[in-house]
C-alpha cells in the first residue's frame, strides 16, 4: 500500500539521501521515494507491518518534521468543518445553535464557540451537505461566514511561508548593510562617525558590530537548528556547513571583541561580524529565489488545480443549492449553465450543448454534447444548460487522476539523478574534511614562516575554513535532476502529453523504432465508405436502397454505409423480408425491389455477373473491402468500405523518419490490407496478421535484436504489448487499461505528439546533464580556490562574503536553467 508524507526541515538533497536510506531500512518497507521539491515522502509499505506513526517517529528521530497525508478513504464519510459563525449575543444564542443543528440527521457534533464566533461541525456528508447545515442556521437567524479551502493549499501555504522569509530577509539586509558599511567603510575613505571608528573608538565599533549580528543570527536561525541537529545525528547537509562557516566566523569575533575591551586593540581589524552577516544575508536571498523559482516549476500543477471549480449546483427536485465541490455525491445531479466549468465528471441526462475540452486533449473546436454524452470536470460548457449526473467526484475524476499523474511524475527520478544521489550523500563530508585539512595546512605553513601570508596564520586559516564550508553547495547537484523533470513534465502536460515519470522522460529519447497499432491508432478505428461506382443506375439511388437494407445489419460496413447515407441526406426507405445469408451478405425487399449486397460469392450464387471487375480488384489492392451491389436481380456497381487514416499519420510517419527512427506497424488485418495502409502512411515495416497476445511477442522480438522499442496504441489488445515495450505510448482517447499500461499517455488525438514526446525527452535530458554539469564544475573549481588553491601564483585569497554569494546563486541558477524548459516549443 503506498502512503503518502509531508515532510518539513529538508534544506538539500543530503536530507534526501537519509530520509529514503532511514525509511528504505525499516522491516517491510518495498520502497521510499523523497521529493525536495514538493516536500513529500512516498512509502511503499504494509501498513499493518508498518504503520505510519512508526514512520513518522523515524522521519522525526531523523531531524525532520513528517505528517501523514491522509487519503479520502481513510478520513471516510465523516466531514469536520470549522467555520465563522456571525451574530451571536449571548450563550443562549450558543445554545440555541448547538441544540438546533445538533438534531439534524446525519450531525455527529456541534460546538460553538461564543468568544471567537466559530462553530465546528462533525457530519456524515453522506447523509447532509455543509450548505444544508449552513442553510438551517441562517433560519436560526445566523449567518455563516466559510473559510474555503483552496484546491491549491499547498501552494498557497508555500505563497505565504516565502512572504515571510523575505520579510526576514529584508530585515536581515537591514542589519547587514551597517555592520558592512561601519566594518569596510573606514578601509575605502568613506566617512564613519566617530564614536564607532575603530580608528578612534575600538569598543564601541566592536560592540555595535556584535549587536546588529546577533540578531541577523536569531532570524536565521533555521540554518543553526538544522544543521547542528543533523550533525549530532551524523548526517551533515548543507545548513551544517553554513552553520560551520558563519559560527565560526561569529564566535572567533565574538572572541575578538572580548580582546578588544580586554585592552588589547589589534584585534579591532580581526573580526569576521560583517562576513557572517553578509553570508547569511547572501544565502537568504538564494534560498529565497530558489524557493520563487522551484514555485513556477510547479506551475503545470497549479494550473490544473485552478481549473477545478469551487461550487457546483445541485438538484433536489426543482430546487437548486449551491453546494461546495467537496459535498457533491456520485449519482448527484447537477445543473451546468452556459459558460460554466463542468464541476466533475458525469454523464448528460438533459439537454445539448457543445463543451470546451481543450484543457483536457489540447482540442480547440467544442465538442458536441447530448443525452448519454460524457463530460469531463473542469470542461467549459459553452452554449445551453445541461443536467448531467455524477459519474466521478474527488481524486476518481479525470482531471485528478492527470494532477496526480503530473505529481508522480515531478516526484520520480529519472536514472541519470542516481550518480548525483550518490555523489551528494558524500558530498558533505567531505566538504568538511577538504575545509579542515586545508585550514590546518596553511596554519602550519604559515605559523612556521614556509609561506608568506598577508593576515596571520590563525585569522588566514579560519578564512579558508568558512570559504570552504559556505562556498560548497550539495543543494545545486540535487536540484539538477528533479527541477528539469518538473519543468519537462509540466511542459509536457500543458501540450497534452503526460509523462509518468523521470524514468520514461529518460528513455523516451533512446527509443530506436516506433511500433504504431494500426486500428484506432494509425486509422481511425471506424470503416467509412470511400468510394461508390455505379453501373447502369443513379448512385444517389443505388445508395439510398443499398444504405436503407445496410439500416437492418448489424455489420460494421453495414454502419459505415448508413453514416453515409445520413450525410448525403437521403430518406431511409421501408424494408421487407431481409435476411442475412452466412459468409456471404444481406438481401431483402426494399420499396419494392430486390436487393443484396455482399462479397462476390454472393454474386456467384446469384449467378450474376460482375461488371467493373478490375476496379473491385484495384479496391481490394488499396486495403478497402468491396461490397457488390445487386438490384432487381442485376449487377448495380460495388461500394469501397476502409478503415481510413487519421489525418495526421502521414506526417507523423514522416516527422519519426526524419528524426532518424524506424516505423513500423503491427495489426492483426489480412497482410493486403495492412501492406496497403502501411504504403499510404509511408510505413517501411510491417507485422501483420499478429493475434492480440502475439504483439507482445514480437515486440520482445524486435528488442531482442537490439531496438530499443516505443510502442504506440490505444485498444485492451495493445496493453501487453505496451507493457513490454521499452516505451509505451497510449493514444489519450483510447481504453483506460491501455493508459494504464503506458508510460506516456497523449490527451489529443494526434499520433504527432509521439514526435513531440521524444523532443521534449531530448531537451529535458539535455538541460539534466547541462545542470549537473555547471553543478560538478562549480564545486570542482570552486572548492580548490577557497582552499587557497590561487593563492601561492596570485597572492589572492577568496573571500568568504564572495563564496557565500556564490553558493547561493549557484542553485538558483540551476533552477533557473530548468525553467527554459518552460519554453520549450517543438520543431513539429
Amino acid at each position: 500500500m503506498e502512503r503518502k508524507f509531508k515532510i518539513t526541515g529538508m534544506g538539500c538533497q543530503s536530507c534526501v539521501r537519509k530520509i529514503e536510506s532511514g525509511i528504505g531500512q525499516m522491516n517491510g518497507v518495498e520502497s521510499a521515494g523523497v521529493n525536495l521539491i514538493m516536500e513529500l515522502l512516498t512509502v511503499r509499505a504494509d501498513e499493518a507491518r508498518v504503520p505510519s506513526e512508526e514512520i513518522i517517529a523515524v522521519v522525526e528521530n531523523l531531524g525532520f518534521q513528517g505528517e501523514e497525508i491522509l487519503s479520502e478513504e481513510k478520513r471516510g464519510s465523516l466531514e469536520e468543518k470549522t467555520a465563522g459563525i456571525k451574530g451571536l449575543s449571548c450563550q443562549s444564542c450558543v445554545r440555541k445553535v448547538e441544540t438546533n443543528i445538533g438534531k439534524l440527521e446525519g450531525v455527529e457534533r456541534v460546538e460553538v464557540n461564543l468568544a471567537t464566533e466559530r462553530v465546528t461541525l462533525e457530519y456524515d456528508k453522506s447523509v447532509i451537505k455543509f450548505s444544508e447545515i449552513k442553510e438551517e442556521i441562517e433560519n436560526l437567524g445566523f449567518y455563516i461566514v466559510e473559510e474555503r479551502v483552496s484546491t491549491a493549499e499547498v501552494f498557497d501555504e508555500k505563497r505565504r511561508a516565502l512572504a515571510g522569509e523575505w520579510r526576514k530577509f529584508v530585515w536581515v539586509m537591514l542589519l547587514s548593510i551597517p555592520v558592512f558599511y561601519v566594518s569596510m567603510g573606514h578601509m575605502m575613505g568613506m566617512w564613519v562617525p566617530g564614536a564607532i571608528n575603530p580608528d578612534y573608538n575600538g569598543v564601541s565599533f566592536a560592540v555595535f558590530q556584535m549587536a546588529l549580528t546577533i540578531p541577523v543570527l536569531y532570524l536565521c536561525r533555521d540554518f543553526y537548528t538544522r544543521g547542528i541537529r543533523s550533525l549530532i545525528k551524523r548526517a551533515p547537509n548543507m545548513d551544517s556547513l553554513v552553520a560551520l562557516g558563519t559560527g565560526a566566523a561569529f564566535l572567533y569575533s565574538l572572541y575578538g571583541t572580548y580582546r578588544i575591551v580586554d585592552g588589547d586593540l589589534s584585534y579591532v581589524h580581526l573580526l569576521y561580524f560583517e562576513s557572517a552577516v553578509v553570508i547569511l544575508a547572501l544565502i537568504k536571498l538564494g534560498k529565497y529565489l530558489e524557493e520563487v523559482s522551484k514555485g513556477r516549476t510547479s506551475e503545470a500543477i497549479r494550473k490544473l488545480m485552478d481549473l477545478q471549480p469551487v461550487t457546483a449546483n445541485l438538484k433536489r427536485g426543482e430546487k437548486i443549492v449551491v453546494v461546495g465541490i467537496d459535498e457533491v455525491e456520485r449519482g448527484d445531479l447537477l445543473l451546468v449553465k452556459p459558460g460554466e466549468r463542468v464541476p466533475v465528471d458525469g454523464v448528460v441526462v438533459r439537454g445539448r450543448s457543445s463543451v470546451d475540452e481543450a484543457m483536457l486533449t489540447g482540442e480547440s473546436m467544442p465538442v458536441s454534447k447530448g443525452i448519454g454524452d460524457s463530460v469531463v470536470g473542469a470542461s467549459i460548457n459553452m452554449q445551453g444548460s445541461i443536467d448531467i449526473e455524477v459519474t466521478a467526484t474527488g481524486e476518481d475524476t479525470a482531471l485528478a487522476k492527470i494532477i496526480r499523474l503530473v505529481e508522480d511524475a515531478q516526484g520520480s527520478k529519472a536514472p541519470i539523478a542516481k550518480m548525483a544521489d550518490i555523489i551528494s550523500g558524500y558530498f558533505v563530508p567531505v566538504v568538511m574534511g577538504i575545509a579542515l585539512v586545508s585550514s590546518a595546512i596553511w596554519y602550519y605553513l604559515g605559523s612556521k614562516g614556509m609561506v608568506d601570508l598577508h593576515e596571520t596564520p590563525a585569522v588566514f586559516a579560519l578564512t579558508i575554513l568558512i570559504s570552504v564550508l559556505v562556498i560548497a553547495c550539495p543543494c545545486s547537484l540535487g536540484l539538477a535532476t528533479p527541477t528539469a523533470i518538473m519543468v519537462g513534465t509540466g511542459r509536457g502536460a500543458e501540450m497534452g502529453i503526460l509523462i509518468k515519470g523521470g524514468e520514461a522522460l529518460e528513455m523516451t529519447h533512446r527509443g530506436d523504432i516506433v511500433v504504431f497499432d494500426k486500428t484506432g491508432t494509425i486509422t481511425e478505428g471506424k470503416p467509412v465508405v470511400t468510394d461508390v461506382l455505379s453501373h447502369n443506375i443513379d448512385e444517389g439511388e443505388m445508395i439510398q436502397l443499398l444504405g436503407s437494407l445496410e439500416g437492418h445489419s448489424e455489420h460494421p460496413l453495414g454502419e459505415a454505409v448508413v453514416e453515409h447515407l445520413k450525410e448525403k441526406g437521403k430518406a431511409v426507405l421501408p424494408v421487407e423480408e431481409f435476411h442475412s445469408i452466412t459468409g456471404k451478405g444481406i438481401e431483402g425487399r426494399v420499396a419494392g425491389r430486390r436487393v443484396a449486397a455482399g462479397n462476390i460469392r454472393l454474386l456467384e450464387d446469384m449467378k450474376v455477373g460482375a461488371e467493373l471487375i478490375d476496379e473491385i480488384h484495384a479496391l481490394a489492392d488499396e486495403g478497402k473491402t468491396p461490397v457488390m451491389v445487386v438490384i432487381d436481380g442485376q449487377f448495380a456497381g460495388v461500394v469501397g468500405i476502409a478503415d481510413t487514416l487519421k489525418e495526421n499519420s502521414i506526417e507523423a510517419v514522416k516527422v519519426l523518419k526524419g528524426m532518424g527512427l524506424r516505423v513500423a506497424m503491427i495489426t492483426g488485418d489480412n497482410s493486403k490490407t495492412a501492406h496497403a495502409i502501411a504504403r499510404k502512411a509511408g510505413i517501411d515495416e510491417v507485422l501483420a496478421e499478429v493475434l492480440p497476445e502475439g504483439k507482445a511477442v514480437e515486440v520482445k522480438r524486435l528488442q531482442e535484436e537490439g531496438s530499443r522499442v516505443i510502442m504506440v496504441g490505444d485498444g485492451i489488445n495493445d496493453a501487453p504489448a505496451l507493457a513490454q515495450a521499452d516505451i509505451g505510448v497510449a493514444i489519450g482517447n483510447g481504453t483506460d487499461i491501455a493508459i494504464e499500461s503506458a508510460e506516456v499517455v497523449l490527451m489529443k488525438n494526434d499520433i504527432t505528439d509521439v514526435a513531440r514526446a521524444i523532443e521534449l525527452s531530448h531537451a529535458t535530458m539535455r538541460n539534466i546533464k547541462q545542470n549537473l554539469f555547471w553543478a560538478f564544475a562549480y564545486n570542482t573549481l570552486g572548492i580548490p580556490i577557497a582552499a587557497g588553491g590561487l593563492y601561492l601564483i596570485t597572492g589572492h585569497l577568496l573571500d568568504p562574503m564572495i563564496a557565500g554569494g556564490a553558493m547561493a546563486m549557484s542553485s538558483v541558477s540551476v533552477v533557473t536553467n530548468a525553467l527554459r524548459l518552460k519554453r520549450f516549443r517543438s520543431r513539429v
